[in-house]
């Protein structure tokens, strides 16, 4: 007894998991553990006096402190389970009948031996009193026992069962059977009380995804999933299921199916094609910023509204007032004939006002670098400016040049660097700089004399070309 009191206390302090009852997810079940035969139901003639000391173990019970009991079921549905129960003991407590009122007697027999095989039907309640950890059971069934070498019978058993699951798979079982024996005397096999107490460990369910759901209540076997969608995934967690959510891997709301709409318009990623920007179901989520039907990326004015025949612009839209329409208008800000598509043209008066200009700008001796503190040079660089910014169609060609003085090419050099200076100096200023090159020709086109210091000082000079004009020639 002493032993199996340490083994019921070690098992008590495994609780505090919850589970379920032997079922189809795990129909098998082993138990093993200690079994107490008891006499003395057999011994008494009264019916309340065969229970009265049902928990008697130490004058009654009979234990060997091992190992002395399996049981092998299956659960069979509807809460039943059919199992085979092998077991042995060594009985050494015999209780006889009392004589009159006298005590009970127990007597040792001579430490027989006792082996039992029984099968058992045992009915679950779980589920009926709806609870989780507790499990009562009733059974029924019949067996056969053995007591030393010459006392044998068939039994017919019934009895109540309790089990306390810890987790899925193990419990803490007891099971108290009567056995009913058809040789009921005292020579023979005595009719008796067997307890049983030990562990019950379920098992034979499958769950090949290890998502936690038996494959056979798994909709999704193969793969792991969620409870709630019977075992298929929820890849985005969005709370829709894989099989159901059009973008099963970006998380997104019921109402677009799992899909998101990143730019909050209601039109939903997969079928937006302006994914980042609002716009409008029949764009399929493209804007049309100014209401006119013609969607932005195909609106030449897409801030004001126009027609469509019009690209998306207003008939007519002439910024400049020259009678070209913008749309057509090279030059939408400055006003130009429509020949040169509305951007002004280069005349004789205007390459002789660059003239006069370029030849205006003067620079340090020997130097690329403007004269310093030289007003008229500052003068001329903002007038050729706005002469320049005037013709954002036209191409210009700045030219430097020098005297004779000094090598060749020093002053090849010098030239180039000249009109590089003032090239970057148009383009400081706000001129495009695709407009304007830069070349330099040293002393080789001089324009007077070099003999004179009059005739050097008119061969140091910047000039500017209408690259193309009629009037090139003139420059």
């Amino acid at each position: 007894m002493k032993h199996l009191n340490k083994l019921l206390v070690a098992m008590l302090m495994l609780a505090g998991f919850s589970s379920q009852a032997q079922d189809s997810n795990n129909p098998w079940a082993i138990s093993f553990g200690v079994n107490a035969v008891d006499t003395r139901v057999s011994a008494a003639s009264k019916l309340e006096d065969q229970f009265s000391e049902f928990f008697n173990a130490n004058d009654n019970w009979n234990i060997v402190p091992a190992v002395s009991f399996v049981n092998v079921s299956r659960y069979v549905g509807d809460n039943f389970s059919f199992g085979v129960t092998g077991s042995f003991n060594r009985i050494n407590r015999y209780v006889l009948p009392r004589v009159n009122n006298a005590d009970y007697t127990v007597v040792n027999p001579g430490d027989l031996n006792y082996y039992a095989v029984d099968a058992v039907i045992n009915y679950s309640l779980m589920n009926l009193i709806k609870s989780k950890t507790i499990d009562p059971s009733v059974h029924i069934g019949g067996g056969y026992g053995w007591i030393g070498d010459d006392i044998s019978a068939g039994t017919l058993n019934g009895g109540l069962g309790l089990t306390y699951w810890f987790n899925e798979f193990v419990g803490l079982s007891y099971r108290a059977t009567y056995k009913q024996s058809f040789e009921d005397v005292r020579e023979d096999m005595p009719s008796h009380m067997q307890h049983f107490a030990g562990l019950t460990f379920k098992f034979g369910g499958s769950d090949k995804d290890n998502d936690g759901i038996y494959d056979k209540d798994d909709a999704c076997p193969e793969v792991a999933g969620l409870k709630q969608f019977n075992g298929c995934p929820d890849t985005d967690g969005d709370g829709i299921e894989d099989s159901k959510d059009t973008c099963p891997e970006v998380a997104g709301p019921v109402e677009f199916n799992g899909c998101p709409d990143t730019d909050g318009d209601g039109i939903s990623d997969n079928v937006d094609a302006c994914v980042d920007v609002k716009g409008l179901k029949e764009f399929n989520g493209c804007p049309d910023t100014d209401g006119d039907g013609t969607q932005d990326k195909d609106d030449k004015c897409p801030t004001v509204a126009g027609p469509k025949d019009n690209a998306g612009c207003p008939r007519p839209l002439d910024a400049d007032k020259d009678g070209v329409p913008d749309l057509e208008d090279d030059c939408p800000t400055v006003a130009g004939p429509a020949s040169n598509r509305g951007c002004p043209e280069v005349t004789p008066e205007v390459v002789e006002q660059l003239k006069i200009q370029a030849r205006s700008v003067f620079f340090n001796s020997g130097k690329s670098t403007f004269k310093t503190g030289d007003a008229a040079t500052i003068t001329s660089l903002d007038a050729m400016r706005e002469i320049l910014k005037n013709y954002p169609n036209a191409k210009f060609s700045i030219e430097g040049h020098t005297d004779s003085d000094g090598s060749d090419k020093f002053n090849q050099k010098l030239s180039e660097d000249r009109a590089n200076a003032v090239r970057n100096a148009m383009i400081e200023k706000g001129v495009n700089p695709e407009n304007l090159t830069a070349v330099g020709f040293g002393e080789s086109k001089p324009i007077a004399t070099n003999k004179t210091k009059e005739g050097k000082a008119q061969n140091r000079r910047t000039e500017v070309r209408h690259v193309g004009s009629k009037y090139e020639g003139k420059l």
